[in-house]
């Protein structure tokens, strides 16, 4: 395990930047490094250079990581300590530092738990502009909205994702996440101390924050998110009225998905007066009230200002448990996210291979993993599936040797980049070799339809399929074309275009374009398959 350089202590992240620069991307390789060739980095004098190496020392042995022998002379070890190799600290892994936590009891680092993967997906959902990836800033730093057209358009379009650690003061029994501690530490001061009382803090847990874009146009991407999270919180604008349409929509695709575990939070109180506050408020309740949500916590907030954030920190906590999964389970991850890393320009020989991104279902993959992806290839009017090796697992810039149920996770394969491109994967299911589903081109559903159309402005009554009537279903992360073939007392036969491969038991969300649109009607649960 590798540390990232900003989490050393008075390391900047111009200097960070500096160093990154000249190849030292890390606190070990920073140890390491001979002083002479730390010397070579523009802006680093000898006295720069002495003090970077003493605080990467110094940050590995907070993590318990012993110093090694160094073949330098005593004066040159006093100015230039070593740091034991990889192998030591994976050693040390499994005996990790203990200190007392501000409670009195025995606790490993934190510093070094918080290497660990996140344990947890929950998703951020509601109308479009009600504040949901303001408030993923918020909690984490991070701005999902990453991609070109997102940040010239001000929408979501693409699924978001975001990390983050979750710890709690026993003394003031309140709960932050790393950012909203970070952000309020004066420099110089120790990290993971509370910024109410300088108590030390107690590590609790790693999530990943799932951001589903709220625009109407956008509805299957956002039922793809649906899939990945384990609990959700739902934005409702105090400055519009509730329910706008895909508040409606996006709460029936919670339902329609089985999240159950539901913070509503009241965004925006910033920008009304309390009497509209508490109007909106009971606009909210009039709204849940019947529906899965109707026992959700309602937070007034502002992700502007950052107010009332811990309060849902304490409702992640509370209302939002990680799942309890079977690791010995035969490994499925479900891609949500497929790339090409490789900036233009770069050598033949340094290129990478394609990342896939996604959420482990169950089992667990480990690094030099081999690994099959279905569907696969379109070739000569068949699927074939891809195989691959794992190369490298990370979870946000945190670099692992194994991954498990829990979080968001990036795999670095062999695979050709250009298979990866543009998320040309999503959809995917990714297994071991021998051990997924069949592909199938042809399904039987049982179908629940709504009464109304949620998403649009006007409640227009849904009927039921007709035959040869072209729909979307959504399973999973995965989206195909379904055409009505066959309709039975109790079930649909649909051809769909093109062939999945679904995960067992998953639910598929079917949508029609209504006003030229494909709008959420309802969902269907496969019958008459082999498990």
């Amino acid at each position: 395990m590798t540390h990232k350089l900003e989490d050393v202590s008075g390391i900047g992240k111009a200097t960070a930047e500096r160093l990154k620069k000249a190849g030292i991307d890390t606190v070990e390789k920073l140890v390491s490094i001979e002083l002479d060739e730390l010397l070579e980095v523009k802006g680093i004098g000898e006295s720069s250079a002495n003090s970077l190496k003493e605080k990467a020392v110094n940050f590995l042995n907070d993590l318990g990581y012993e110093s090694s022998k160094s073949s330098k002379s005593p004066d040159q070890k006093a100015q230039n300590p070593q740091v034991a190799s990889l192998k030591d600290s994976e050693e040390d892994e499994k005996k990790p530092s203990v200190k007392k936590g501000a409670s009195g009891s025995p606790k490993v680092s934190i510093k070094k738990i918080i290497q660990q993967q996140a344990e947890c997906n929950i998703g951020l959902v509601g109308h479009v502009d009600h504040g949901k990836t303001t408030l993923v800033k918020a909690l984490t730093g991070d701005w999902t909205d990453r991609h070109s057209e997102e940040k010239e358009r001000g929408i979501s379009i693409k699924l978001g994702y975001s990390n983050a650690t979750i710890l709690f003061c026993p003394k003031c029994d309140d709960y932050f996440t790393e950012h909203m501690v970070e952000r309020q530490r004066k420099k110089g001061e120790p990290r993971f101390t509370c910024p109410i009382c300088d108590s030390n803090l107690d590590f609790k847990r790693n999530i990943s924050f799932v951001d589903a874009p709220g625009h109407e146009i956008l509805m299957a991407t956002m039922l793809s998110g649906a899939s990945l999270m384990d609990g959700a919180c739902l934005l409702i604008a105090a400055d519009e009225t509730c329910p706008q349409p895909q508040t409606r929509e996006h709460l029936a695709a919670l339902n329609i998905a089985g999240i159950n575990n539901i913070i509503i939070i009241q965004n925006k109180i910033d920008a009304v007066s309390r009497e509209q506050t508490i109007k909106n408020y009971n606009q909210i309740k009039q709204f849940v009230k019947g529906t899965v949500a109707e026992n959700a916590p309602i937070i007034p907030i502002s992700a502007v200002f950052n107010a009332n954030l811990t309060l849902i920190v304490r409702a992640f906590e509370e209302i939002i448990p990680s799942p309890e999964l079977n690791e010995d389970d035969e490994f499925e991850f479900l891609v949500a996210r497929s790339f090409d890393i490789n900036r233009p320009g770069k050598r033949i020989e340094d290129l990478k291979g394609g990342v896939i991104g996604g959420s482990v279902l169950k089992g667990m993959i480990k690094i030099g993993d081999e690994i099959e992806i279905k569907p696969g290839l379109h070739i000569k009017n068949e699927y074939k599936p891809i195989k691959s090796t794992v190369v490298s697992i990370n979870q946000g810039d945190i670099q692992l040797t194994e991954a498990k149920p829990g979080g968001l996770i990036a795999l670095g394969t062999l695979l050709d980049p250009f298979l990866t491109k543009g998320d040309s994967l999503i959809g995917h299911l990714v297994g071991r070799v021998g051990t997924l589903p069949e592909i199938i081109s042809e399904i039987e559903l049982e179908v629940h339809l709504l009464d109304r159309v949620l998403g649009s402005e006007n409640q227009i009554k849904i009927y039921d399929l007709k035959h040869n009537e072209k729909l979307l279903l959504v399973v999973g992360t995965e989206k195909s074309a379904g055409t009505v073939t066959k309709i039975l007392k109790n079930s649909y036969i649909l051809k769909l275009t093109p062939p999945i491969c679904p995960a067992e038991d998953f639910i598929f969300a079917i949508s029609r374009i209504i006003n030229r649109r494909y709008r959420l009607i309802g969902y269907g649960i496969r019958v008459n398959h082999k498990n």
